[in-house]
C-alpha cells in the first residue's frame, strides 16, 4: 500500500478505518497485479549496526569456509553429483544417508523451536537472502544512486546519461557480484580445486560446468537485481510456516498499539496524553524504511522479515521529538496486550527437551559411527565345493575407510570357530583415506563342524595391532544333510 493510498483510508486522529484493508493486497504488488517496486529508505542506528556486523561474519565465514581443511578434508563439501560429502572435516557417504537425515530433522525443528519463541529472527538476522540483499545489493545500490528520494527519482525520469550510466554501473556489479558469489557456492559443492580448474582451462575445457556457473549466476543476479523482497513474500515457504507456529507469546518485532494510538501529526509544546493523541506522530519512516513495502503499525504480517529497521527508524524519531523509545520494538503480542512480561511456555519446554534429546542422539551416532564399513557379499551364481574334507566358499569384499587416515587390514573368522581364509592377493590389505577397496576371499570349514546347508558366519576385519574395526554377518553354504 503506498503513502497516498495509505493516507486516503486514515481520519482525523490518523486511524485506520479499515484496518483489515492491508490483508487483502500484497504491499509489492498494486490491486491491478502490477509490481510495485520497494524503494526502502536506508536504515541506521543500534539494530541496523549489529545485523551488519553479523552479516558481515556470516559472509567472511562463507567466503572462507571452502579453503578451510581438517586432517585434508574439506570443511564442508556437498557434492551431490559424485555423492561425496563433508561436514566439520568428516567424510559421509550414501550409506551415512540416516545421520544427514537426522541432522536435517534436528535443524528443522530447531528453526521451529525458534520460530516459537522469537518470531522470524532467523530472517533478519541470518537467511542468505537477507544478507545478500541488505548487506551487499543493496549498499551499493545505495552508494551508486542515493537514498530513497533518489532513487524514484531516478526511476522516473527518462532514459538520459545520468540514468544509464548508473543504472549500467550497477547492473555491472551486481552481475559482478553474482558471478563472484556463484563460483564460491560451487566450490562447496565440488571443492574449489575443480572451480579453480575450470576458471584456469575455459568454458571449452569444461562445457558442463561453465553452463551450470552461468545458470546459477543469473539466478543469483535475477533474485538481487529484480526479484528481491518477492523471494520473501511470495516464494520463502517461512514466511507462511510462522503463520502457523507463531502465537501471542511469541517474540516479534511489534508495534505498540497501546501507547501508540490514536495517532497525529506532531506539534511542538501540545501535551499528546491531554489532547487524547498516542506517540504515534503518524510520521512514515517506518513505512519508508521496510524493505518489504508494508506499514508494520497493521500488526504482525507474513511479509515482515524481522529486520528491524523499522525499529530504528521510529527511535529516531522518538528522540527528536522528546518521546520514549521502543513504540516500535521485540515483544510479545501478549505483552504488548497485558504489559506482563514475556513467559517460557509447556510448548517452548517441549520443543526445547525434544531438541536436545535429538541433538544427543545425533551426537551419539556421529560418535558410535565407525572409521570403517565392511562388507561380505557371496558372488552372484556362485556355490560351495568340497575338497579334502574342507567346504569352501567365496566371497568379495567391500572396504569403505571413512578415517582420514591409511589402513592396512586383515580378515579373520570370528564364528564358527576353525574357519580357515585364502586370500587371492596379500592378507594385507591397505585402504587409502576416503577409499574403498575391493577384492575376493575364500573361506573353508571342516565338512563334519557344518551341520546345516545354509548357516550363519561373523566375519572380523581387524588392524595391524589385532584390534577389531568391523564385523559383518553372513551365510556359509554347504551340502544338504537330513536332520535326525
Amino acid at each position: 500500500m503506498s503513502l497516498n493510498e495509505n493516507s486516503e483510508i486514515r481520519g482525523g486522529q490518523g486511524q485506520v478505518l479499515d484496518p483489515e484493508t492491508y490483508r487483502d493486497a500484497i504491499g509489492t504488488m498494486e490491486q491491478s497485479g502490477k509490481r510495485k517496486w520497494v524503494f526502502p529508505k536506508k536504515p541506521k542506528g543500534k539494530y541496523t549496526n549489529y545485523r551488519t556486523i553479523v552479516a558481515y561474519i556470516l559472509l567472511s565465514i562463507y567466503l572462507i569456509i571452502p579453503f578451510i581443511r581438517i586432517g585434508g578434508n574439506p570443511f564442508l563439501m556437498l557434492n551431490v553429483i559424485d555423492r561425496e560429502f563433508f561436514i566439520l572435516g568428516q567424510p559421509f557417504y550414501p550409506q551415512d544417508f540416516f545421520l544427514l537425515t537426522l541432522g536435517a530433522i534436528v535443524a528443522l525443528i530447531c528453526i521451529i523451536l525458534f520460530t516459537i519463541a522469537f518470531g522470524r529472527i532467523f530472517c533478519g538476522w541470518i537467511c542468505p537472502q537477507t544478507i545478500f540483499l541488505e548487506s551487499v545489493f543493496r549498499k551499493i545500490e545505495f552508494a551508486i544512486e542515493g537514498d530513497r528520494n533518489r532513487q524514484m527519482k531516478l526511476d522516473r525520469q527518462e532514459w538520459n546519461s545520468e540514468k544509464i550510466w548508473k543504472r549500467s554501473l550497477k547492473w555491472t556489479i551486481f552481475f559482478i557480484l553474482s558471478l563472484i558469489f556463484t563460483h564460491f557456492m560451487m566450490m562447496t559443492i565440488v571443492g574449489y580445486e575443480k572451480v579453480f580448474q575450470t576458471i584456469l582451462e575455459g568454458p571449452l575445457a569444461h562445457p558442463t560446468n561453465f553452463i551450470v556457473i552461468m545458470l546459477f549466476t543469473l539466478a543469483f543476479y535475477f533474485v538481487f537485481a529484480w526479484f528481491r523482497e518477492q523471494v520473501c513474500t511470495l516464494v520463502c515457504p517461512y514466511g507462511r510456516l510462522q503463520g502457523v507456529l507463531i502465537d501471542k507469546e511469541t517474540i516479534n518485532v511489534f508495534y505498540d498499539y497501546k501507547r501508540g494510538e490514536n495517532r497525529a501529526k506532531w506539534r511542538k509544546g501540545e501535551d499528546r496524553e491531554d489532547a487524547g493523541k498516542g506517540d504515534c506522530i503518524d510520521c512514515f519512516q517506518c513505512v519508508v524504511v521496510c524493505p518489504t513495502g508494508i506499514d508494520i503499525r497493521d500488526g504482525q504480517q507474513l511479509e515482515c522479515v524481522n529486520c528491524t529497521a523499522c525499529i530504528d527508524a521510529c527511535d529516531e524519531v522518538m528522540v527528536k521529538v522528546g518521546l520514549p523509545k521502543g513504540l516500535i520494538r521485540y515483544a510479545s503480542e501478549k505483552e504488548i496486550e497485558t504489559r506482563k512480561p514475556i513467559r517460557f511456555t509447556a510448548r517452548m519446554k517441549i520443543f526445547v527437551v525434544l531438541l536436545v534429546g535429538l541433538q544427543l542422539l545425533l551426537g551419539f551416532l556421529l560418535y558410535s559411527r565407525g572409521d570403517l564399513e565392511a562388507k561380505f557379499i557371496k558372488p552372484a551364481g556362485s556355490t560351495f565345493f568340497v575338497r579334502n574334507g574342507m567346504i569352501t566358499n567365496s566371497y568379495n569384499y567391500t572396504f569403505l575407510n571413512k578415517s582420514n587416515d591409511k589402513k592396512i587390514l586383515t580378515i579373520k573368522v570370528i564364528s564358527p570357530e576353525h574357519g580357515r581364509i585364502s586370500f587371492t592377493q596379500s592378507d594385507k590389505i591397505t585402504v587409502e583415506k576416503d577409499k574403498i577397496a575391493k577384492g575376493t576371499i575364500t573361506i573353508s570349514f571342516p565338512e563334519n563342524e557344518m551341520k546345516l546347508s545354509k548357516q550363519n558366519i561373523e566375519i572380523g576385519v581387524y588392524d595391524l595391532k589385532g584390534n577389531l574395526v568391523d564385523s559383518y554377518e553372513t551365510y556359509f553354504e554347504g551340502p544338504f544333510r537330513l536332520q535326525f
